[in-house]
């Protein structure tokens, strides 16, 4: 009888969670790109293990945009040809991502098309590393979001107050405890620290005499969110149109405009 009772319950907290989670995948209204993605640009000069933000459209990205003070609200890693083609020859599948409601999927990069993104690339990593950070999220790929967590969901529906700068990560970690079910960049974290490469490390100075150095301590994933890649250290910016080789005497400028760009 219990067994029975937990089971509907799950059932019907599960079918509410994915009615929450639809409703905040719907993308927000007046979003305009302001330097959408050149595809064919994008792909070249992308390279396996290298980590694109996104700025999202949906209503979960309005929230996780000012949780963060970002522009940037998704992540995903480019694995190139390490899955395979769709035998209906639709378009490969390149990024893997972990979306609300239906946790770690491949799609094709053509999704951001029409999107602001950023390449962020992992300095110094050989091409055996890199391959590790694509095995990483390839093994990964099915992992699903528990649609019972909520609270998880429910959080983002009211508006969002006033939050002290030093909680607003923490936030993004209420309820579950594992932000990998509302954002990506916590499992794309852990993809590098099995290399033990640094995101974003905390600091301490360790001093011995006159020696003094830096140690490193890597922070729990959990506590990521898509714009430490931009602002790491140790991620180069990639930008589409100067890694293709950009040359400013080649442009064409029309008359200027005389009505202002809204």
């Amino acid at each position: 009888m219990t067994t029975a009772r937990n089971t509907a319950l799950d059932r019907g907290l599960d079918m509410l969670g994915r009615a929450l989670a639809r409703k905040l995948n719907r993308p927000s209204s007046g979003y305009r790109p302001y330097t959408p993605s050149d595809y064919e640009t994008l792909f070249r000069a992308l390279r396996p293990g290298d980590v694109l933000l996104v700025e999202g459209r949906a209503h979960i990205s309005n929230a996780i945009k000012y949780l963060t003070q970002s522009t940037w609200s998704h992540a995903a890693v480019f694995v190139g040809n390490a899955l395979p083609a769709p035998a209906d020859g639709s378009e490969r599948p390149r990024l893997v991502e972990v979306n609300l409601g239906e946790g770690c999927v491949a799609v094709p990069l053509s999704k951001y098309a029409s999107y602001n993104t950023r390449i962020c690339r992992a300095a110094g990593l050989t091409a055996a590393e890199r391959a590790e950070v694509v095995g990483f999220m390839v093994e990964r790929i099915g992992l699903r979001y528990d649609m019972r967590n909520i609270l998880d969901l429910m959080r983002y529906f009211f508006p969002t107050p006033p939050v002290p700068v030093r909680w607003r990560r923490r936030m993004l970690a209420f309820g579950s405890g594992d932000p990998t079910r509302a954002i990506c960049s916590s499992l794309i974290a852990q993809a590098f620290h099995r290399l033990r490469y640094p995101i974003l490390p905390e600091v301490t100075l360790d001093e011995v005499g006159e020696i003094r150095r830096e140690i490193l301590h890597i922070r729990h994933h959990s506590l990521f969110a898509p714009r430490d890649f931009d602002l790491s250290p140790y991620f180069e910016i990639v930008k589409p149109k100067i890694a293709a080789g950009f040359d400013p005497q080649g442009l064409i400028w029309g008359r200027p405009s005389e009505t202002p760009i809204e």
